[in-house]
């Protein structure tokens, strides 16, 4: 088993700003300001010739440099369980690398501090450092190592394609038995990011989820006033359903919303969902978790348990992409 060491030069004096755990996934850092330290990372030497990616570490105010493919490993740690299957870890390795060579090409780092290319949150893809890992996985880690390491190599250099180009290789956790077009949710229609069905996602733990509202604070949220002896046909209604049969348009009292408004102001897992009130509470159940569009991971790991190969998932939730080597997309 290979193992990863991380040496840490320490040219400054280090001053940790530590940010609250719970509010890392939604730290936005001042692009003006320089990160305290650079820790450069050395990761398993795939080819002589990746391009360093420049992480911001959240937590620690500080960009780490490291490898394209020792970043992949730590994005794939993030973002799935390692438990998944072999070719849905694949699909998510080449998604991810997607992304970040997708920024390289384009070289806009505005949203980062100087220096950086990428945050290690899910403003853009998560990461988990080696050290994170262990400390994360125990005496599973090195099977687990193991395991990302092996789809990332599985892999190697490859991305995601249209016309060309590096696509939005968007993804989420679990979808309601459909992804959604892209004009569905955001504002653009993308060709490649059409609704399929995912029937295989009813195996995820948030398939179906519920939660409870005060009634008084639903409406301060939304803005509305319902009668707290309203009966549950007659408070709200659905006005339009999306493709991937989420809520399009709703009226909730007087006011219309989208599904994107609602799930965003009430903080739901996903914008399929259905209300009730009960006991001067509002009852909200929800189908999926995450935005939908793009690749369901839940549902990837549905097909690979059912024997399709990573190139077979990505092309079933990315419609009429190819499959590139990076170094080709980043000399176009």
């Amino acid at each position: 088993m290979r193992r990863y060491f991380l040496f840490l030069v320490i040219t400054l004096p280090i001053l940790l700003v530590l940010v609250p755990a719970a509010l890392v996934m939604y730290h936005t850092p001042d692009p003006t300001v320089t990160p305290v330290v650079m820790v450069e990372q050395e990761g398993e030497p795939y080819s002589d010739n990746q391009p360093q990616i420049n992480v911001f570490r959240s937590k620690l105010n500080q960009i780490e440099k490291m490898p394209l493919e020792t970043y992949i490993e730590g994005v794939v740690a993030a973002e799935m369980p390692a438990e998944f299957e072999l070719e849905a870890l694949k699909a998510q390795a080449m998604a991810a690398r997607t992304y970040i060579v997708r920024r390289l090409a384009e070289g806009n780092f505005q949203d980062v501090p100087k220096g950086a290319h990428v945050l290690d949150t899910v403003r853009h893809q998560a990461f988990l450092g080696e050290v994170e890992r262990k400390e994360m996985w125990g005496k599973q880690y090195e099977w687990k190592q193991n395991r990302i390491h092996q789809a990332v190599k599985g892999t190697l250099g490859k991305v995601l394609t249209y016309e060309g180009k590096p696509i939005d290789a968007t993804f989420f956790s679990t979808s309601n038995g459909f992804t959604e077009n892209a004009e569905d949710y955001w504002s653009a229609r993308i060709p490649y990011l059409r609704s399929v069905a995912s029937p295989w996602d009813i195996d995820s733990p948030r398939y179906e989820q519920s939660v409870q509202i005060p009634l008084e604070q639903f409406q301060q949220k939304l803005g509305v006033m319902i009668v707290a002896t309203a009966s549950d046909g007659n408070w709200y209604s659905v006005e339009e359903r999306t493709a991937g049969n989420r809520i399009g348009r709703i009226k909730v009292g007087e006011k219309e919303f989208s599904g994107k408004e609602i799930r965003e102001k009430l903080s739901l897992s996903s914008s399929s969902f259905s209300m009730k009130i009960k006991q001067g509470n509002v009852v909200i159940t929800t189908k999926g978790y995450g935005h939908g569009v793009g690749m369901s991971q839940w549902g990837a790991n549905g097909m690979a348990k059912a024997g399709k190969s990573a190139e077979q998932i990505v092309k079933y939730y990315y419609k009429g992409i190819t499959m590139q080597d990076y170094q080709n997309v980043m000399k176009a």
